[in-house]
C-alpha cells in the first residue's frame, strides 16, 4: 500500500504569490547607543508588493502625486477632438490595409 502525503505547509512560490498580491512593509528602526551616546542608527522602509498593488495603495499612503498620473481629456477639449480625428484616421487607414 502506496503512503500519501498532502502538502502541510506553503511553497515558496505560494508564499511570494500571497506577497506580490497583498504586499507587505516591513518598516525597522534600530538604534545602538553606549552610556547615552548614539552609536549606529538604522532606519529601513521596505515595501514589497506587484506594480499593480503598489500603484493601487500608493497614492493613498501619500507615495506619488497626482501630478504623475495621467490627465483625464473630456468632450469639447481640443485634445479630444484631435484624438477622435486621429483615431478615425487610423481605423481608415487600417480598414484600407486589411481590405
Amino acid at each position: 500500500m502506496a503512503v500519501e502525503r498532502t502538502p502541510s505547509g506553503s511553497s515558496l512560490i505560494d508564499v511570494l504569490d500571497r506577497v506580490l498580491d497583498k504586499g507587505i512593509v516591513i518598516d525597522a528602526w534600530v538604534r545602538v547607543s553606549l552610556v547615552g551616546i548614539d552609536l549606529v542608527t538604522v532606519e529601513a522602509r521596505i515595501v514589497v508588493a506587484s506594480i499593480d498593488t503598489y500603484l493601487k495603495y500608493s497614492e493613498a499612503v501619500g507615495i506619488t502625486s497626482p501630478i504623475s498620473r495621467p490627465r483625464e481629456v473630456t468632450a469639447g477639449d481640443g485634445e479630444f477632438d484631435r484624438m477622435k480625428a486621429e483615431n478615425a484616421d487610423l481605423r481608415r487607414q487600417l480598414a484600407e490595409r486589411n481590405a
